[in-house]
């Protein structure tokens, strides 16, 4: 369990917890390890007791109140996984690849209300954040740089023009219709496609700008 920038024991130091051990629970409530870092962070620092398991014996460790570090609730340790085979391994990208999907369908949907505005982000929040990436060591950043690289190939399948989702789109249109497109059609929507890119754009730097100053 690693110190905090302070110098102040951790709060997973204070409860004891060890490398090895497998958090199974926090406050009687079942975790998978994709939920561990989230169930920490939604708890707007009230205490939480983990449930882990250490020998084969199970143990209850708190409560401890989590402390906010870079905006976030953390308890003070990391994860460590194991490593997949080659089935597992492609069963995890997929579901992974939805999970994102999905997140950026959410994301979109938001922002048409004006509730995910503050989501977006320009090349200057990717630099940051792979930079907070690479202090945090190589694993991370990888991890960071996967995610920014699928979140951009996924986006570049928007039914857009002139990205790749509305180049597929208008090549399924016109092998349905039998005949080519109109360049009018392809000239007005390509318009449109180019004006959310660039909303996109200025929203994602005005909100990075606004953090950094």
């Amino acid at each position: 369990a690693p110190e905090l920038e302070t110098g102040v024991a951790s709060p997973a130091q204070v409860i004891g917890l060890q490398a090895g051990d497998r958090i199974v629970a926090i406050d009687g409530q079942p975790v998978r390890p994709d939920e561990i870092a989230d169930t920490i962070a939604d708890s707007n620092g009230n205490e939480l007791t983990l449930t882990v398991t250490r020998g084969g014996e199970e143990l209850q460790l708190g409560p401890v109140a989590p402390q906010l570090v870079d905006d976030r609730y953390r308890v003070g340790f990391g994860l460590e996984g194991s490593g997949l085979g080659l089935v597992p391994s492609v069963g995890r990208a997929v579901e992974v690849t939805g999970l994102v999907a999905k997140e950026i369908v959410k994301s979109l949907g938001r922002l048409v209300t004006g509730d995910g505005r503050d989501e977006v982000s320009s090349p200057i929040g990717i630099t940051q954040a792979s930079s907070d990436a690479v202090e945090r060591g190589a694993e991370s950043y990888l991890w960071v740089l996967g995610l920014i690289s699928l979140s951009l190939a996924l986006l570049n399948l928007l039914p857009l023009l002139p990205l790749d989702g509305g180049h597929i789109l208008f090549t399924l249109i016109e092998g349905a219709r039998g005949k080519f497109l109109q360049r009018e059609i392809y000239e007005r929507v390509s318009v449109v496609g180019l004006a959310v890119v660039l909303l996109l754009f200025f929203v994602g730097l005005s909100n990075d700008i606004g953090k950094l100053s």
